[in-house]
């Protein structure tokens, strides 16, 4: 019988190496990625990115076909792309640090 349930990660461009989260993911759920099972290191939140292939410190992220930042630690296949290993190669990225509001990557 054909799998007829609509995919848990959105492709938005052939050339993106990242997917998108169409349901929230639970950490250790399985899922195929580009044919090959891949288990989710940590659980993904609706509508955030995950890793398409491994990517390694410095590699850039594209989504919808264009680079939206690049990668600042090595991220394995599945694993959620947010702050915390990609940074914006376009604006400063905000967030409300435990002491203080600052932009991530800057050292203001």
């Amino acid at each position: 019988m054909p799998n007829t349930q609509a995919p848990r990660l959105l492709l938005m461009s052939p050339d993106d190496n990242c997917l998108i989260a169409r349901v929230p993911l639970a950490a250790g759920e399985s899922l195929e990625i580009d044919g090959a099972p891949v288990v989710l290191p940590e659980a993904v939140p609706l509508g955030y990115k995950v890793a398409r292939g491994a990517l390694r410190r410095g590699d850039k992220v594209l989504r919808y076909g264009a680079i939206i930042g690049t990668v600042t630690a090595d991220v394995a296949p599945g694993a959620m792309l947010h702050t915390h290993n990609l940074v914006s190669d376009y604006i400063p990225t905000y967030t409300l640090a435990s002491d203080t509001h600052s932009f991530i990557g800057s050292t203001h």
